[in-house]
């Protein structure tokens, strides 16, 4: 599974400083960070109302590729910011024996 996340994060590393005209990923880091953060927004709402529409109707397509769309926009972020999957997929490695209200309890204030 992080092999997708990983490979994913190869090609948008790439595509970062590429022509923005001819690259969505460029474009949004030519628009900088607070585009970027808009899109991610944008998508979060998105996937939150897909999935109060698949509570009721059961169909889940749209809240699959809605959360695809959250994921990518995520790791562009991620990326804008010298990030990747590895540093998520390592924070949530961490966690395994950690229960959630250890975990909460264990931020900073």
């Amino acid at each position: 599974m992080s092999d997708v996340l990983e490979r994913l994060a190869q090609v948008l590393e790439a595509r970062k400083d590429a022509d923005p005209d001819t690259s969505y990923v460029a474009s949004l880091h030519a628009k900088g960070l607070n585009k970027i953060l808009e899109k991610v927004g944008e998508e979060c709402t998105e996937t939150l109302l897909a999935a109060k529409d698949a509570e009721h109707s059961g169909e889940t397509r749209d809240l699959v590729y809605e959360t695809a769309d959250l994921w990518f926009h995520s790791l562009v972020m991620l990326s804008r910011l010298g990030l990747g999957p590895k540093d998520v997929l390592d924070e949530l490695a961490s966690r395994f024996d950690l229960s959630g209200l250890e975990e909460k309890a264990s931020r900073n204030p």
